[in-house]
């Protein structure tokens, strides 16, 4: 009698103790679908950084860092921008202090010139880069639009069909052309705006055979279609003469690195061997060797600089 007892006691406990197991995985499915919705709310949980610099990205004063980066075809937000320009100081200090033996506070002065050279440099490849894009960009462009125009659509329907059909940089500069035309802006006065953002003679050549085009009227397909093949031959040219320069180009970029590098290493390998630059004869030693530098590169450049 007892045995059985014990049987049934067992076996109540058993059924018990499977119900609280049960109990307890549903509470914890429902506590874990409570905590990730308090800290992701349904998507992936930001950092305070990340939401500071968000903030950040949507005031005022990151709008023209926007508008500049845009313009240098720069696939960075403002906030990321900024912390890039710490990230970069901070890191070119210590660098210098521990590669180069620059102390504090010449190394200071000398990453805040490294970063704003090199910032000015990347902002003037990149804009030229985006420019030099879009110029190769122009027969493809030149050839749509003719197209368009031979089928009977208008101006404005081939430069929607333009900003549709090419590919960056382009795309993004002749969208923003159709909708300040569908926002009701004069066709010549949003040409004459692209072309100041675009700033280029080939540019300039196709916006006026547009506003000509356009004023005057005539055979738009056949002088588009000429331009096209033109531009073509144009940047075939401009190939040719860009490897044939390849190597003086480089040239341009080492010499000026090279005495800079070594005048590091020295530094490092002996200790004060920069001191005498930045005192008395020194600064007039230091300033004609940065002139001589950076003439070096500006003449170097103008000899491979053969514009077509």
């Amino acid at each position: 009698m007892a045995e059985f007892f014990l049987s049934m006691f067992a076996a109540l406990m058993l059924i018990i103790s499977i119900y609280f197991i049960l109990d307890y995985r549903m509470k914890k499915r429902e506590w874990r679908k409570d905590v990730h919705e308090f800290y992701n709310d349904g998507v992936k949980r930001k950092s305070v950084i990340v939401l500071l610099g968000t903030k950040f990205d949507q005031t005022e004063t990151a709008q023209p860092i926007y508008e500049k980066l845009r313009s240098a075809n720069i696939p960075l937000t403002p906030s990321e921008y900024l912390g890039a320009h710490v990230v970069i100081f901070m890191g070119i200090i210590i660098a210098l202090q521990n590669f180069f033996g620059i102390q504090f506070p010449v190394n200071l002065l000398v990453a805040a010139l490294v970063l704003e050279g090199g910032k000015r440099l990347l902002f003037l490849i990149r804009k030229n880069y985006m420019k030099q894009r879009i110029i190769e960009q122009l027969p493809e462009i030149c050839r749509t639009l003719a197209n368009s125009s031979r089928s009977g659509m208008t101006l404005t329907q081939g430069i929607n069909l333009v900003a549709q059909e090419v590919s960056e940089p382009a795309k993004s500069e002749f969208r923003r052309l159709a909708q300040e035309l569908s926002l009701g802006i004069d066709f010549n006065a949003g040409l004459k705006a692209m072309e100041k953002r675009i700033d280029s003679r080939e540019f300039q050549l196709f916006v006026a055979t547009m506003l000509i085009q356009k004023k005057a009227g005539g055979n738009l397909y056949a002088v588009l279609d000429e331009m096209s093949q033109t531009l073509e031959d144009r940047k075939i040219l401009q190939q040719e003469i860009k490897t044939m320069t390849a190597e003086q180009r480089y040239v341009s970029y080492i010499v000026p690195v090279i005495p800079i590098f070594l005048v590091l290493m020295m530094n490092n390998v002996i200790d004060g061997f920069l001191d005498p630059l930045f005192s008395g004869l020194g600064l007039f030693l230091l300033a004609f060797f940065v002139a001589g530098t950076v003439l070096t590169f500006i003449l170097v450049r103008k000899v491979t600089n053969i514009r077509v």
